[in-house]
């Protein structure tokens, strides 16, 4: 069991890896113009490009739990299926993004309240890196569908292509052209199509016998898009949840100012990195535990997640022991504006919190999503964010500042966990 998961887990692990890499790139390339409002003006283009691309995550934890109950069961047809409704609504979403592009943004600044200067970079970037919308969700449904196949090199192969190559791509246009925050979009804009040309190559390549499968009258079909819908609209409403809670930790922090603002971004790539490496045993679980549950093989199920967790709780001591040791040495690296670096050194106590009140909750969306209960994981993350985050920062923490903002956020990581396992016995194992 330990091989089939690291099998798994490892080849996501590099993948995902290449992602929080992208993003500090970004990050360091911005951070080095002696202005914070390039640093302000990439997290909150980041975070608003979040809360479009996450929102579509359902297409991939979906992709990924029907495709690996398909394959338990050996329906190859059906597994074809779920890509092809996946890409087709992932291209419809993607245009449809496109066009929606001056409300998006019109809100999110609204939401926001930013300086005029982050406002204007933002723009910047944002008119640019819209144009990927299509690109990347159909990659999101691609890698899903992948994942449910038990197949974890195709889709590391294909994530470290796309970010190497926009890292490229982003130090040419900012380093070479002498570009800015225009340069990082554009990176991105260009990545991403070269990347879905690469994908859609990749998939002939190892699965052209079985796409022949694809049946243009099935697509018609109404029914299975509804059901899929069904279950995926529950993985929406909590994607959105989470959009919603960290897209509010970035607004926070951007009322507290620039600075407060800057530090916080540095703090937070610690967070993404960690939730990458987390994402490759959640992958690993969606597609063992799917496949088990499709199955019907119960000794594995259960087997498969205990050891899921004997691994995450390792990988958990690990990463906090890295950042009480080396964390703070790698601040200067992001940026060198002693003000952003005076602040994130002040809070970065914050850090050492993170891999235990986090790693739980990434391996229960894998087993929950593996077994397609989406009505739990959404009614579970309404409490942690409705009934726990909100109240608590508002009631309890906001009076404190910056400290009150992160105790919040880190009761929300810690919260999904511990809702996750209680409910466990009764929506997986039953």
């Amino acid at each position: 069991m330990n091989n089939k998961i690291l099998r798994l887990a490892i080849p996501n692990i590099i993948s995902n890896i290449t992602i929080p890499l992208l993003g500090i790139v970004d990050i360091i390339l911005m951070g080095h113009f002696g202005n914070q409002s390039y640093i302000g003006a990439i997290a909150i283009g980041t975070m608003i490009f979040n809360i479009i691309f996450w929102a579509f995550g359902f297409l991939r934890m979906g992709s990924s739990g029907f495709t690996a109950q398909a394959y338990g069961r050996r329906d190859m047809q059906e597994a074809v299926m779920v890509l092809a409704r996946s890409l087709t609504l992932a291209i419809i979403s993607g245009f449809v993004i496109i066009l929606m592009q001056n409300p998006i943004l019109f809100l999110a600044f609204k939401l926001i309240g930013i300086s005029t200067e982050i406002e204007t970079i933002t723009s910047q970037y944002y008119y640019i890196r819209i144009y990927t919308a299509p690109a990347t969700i159909a990659l999101i449904a691609i890698i899903g569908w992948l994942t449910g196949m038990q197949n974890a090199k195709t889709p590391m192969i294909i994530a470290i292509f796309v970010n190497v190559t926009n890292i490229i791509y982003s130090l040419f246009f900012v380093k070479v052209l002498n570009m800015k925050a225009e340069g990082i979009a554009l990176g991105s804009l260009l990545a991403q199509y070269t990347g879905i040309i690469f994908a859609v190559w990749m998939l002939y390549k190892h699965y052209g016998k079985i796409l022949k499968k694809i049946s243009l009258k099935k697509l018609k079909t109404l029914n299975p898009f509804l059901n899929f819908l069904s279950v995926n609209k529950d993985i929406f409403i909590r994607t959105l949840l989470i959009i919603i809670t960290i897209s509010f930790f970035t607004t926070q922090s951007a009322k507290m100012g620039n600075s407060i603002l800057a530090g916080n971004t540095l703090l937070y790539q610690f967070f993404i990195f960690f939730s990458y490496f987390m994402d490759g045993f959640a992958f690993a679980a969606e597609s063992l535990v799917g496949k088990y549950y499709g199955a019907k093989d119960k000794i594995m199920l259960k087997k498969t997640i205990k050891k899921l967790f004997i691994w995450g709780s390792g990988i958990c001591i690990i990463f906090t022991i890295i950042f009480i040791i080396f964390g703070k040495m790698l601040l200067p690296v992001l940026t060198d504006n002693k003000e952003t670096l005076l602040i994130a050194n002040k809070y970065f106590y914050w850090v050492y919190f993170l891999p235990i009140t986090t790693f739980s909750a990434f391996l229960w969306d894998g087993i929950y999503v593996g077994t397609t209960s989406s009505v739990a994981m959404r009614n579970s993350m309404i409490i942690s964010v409705v009934l726990l985050f909100f109240p608590l920062y508002f009631i309890v923490f906001k009076e404190m500042g910056n400290n009150g903002l992160w105790i919040a956020f880190l009761i929300f990581l810690s919260s999904r966990g511990i809702l996750l396992q209680l409910i466990s016995r009764k929506h997986i194992y039953r």
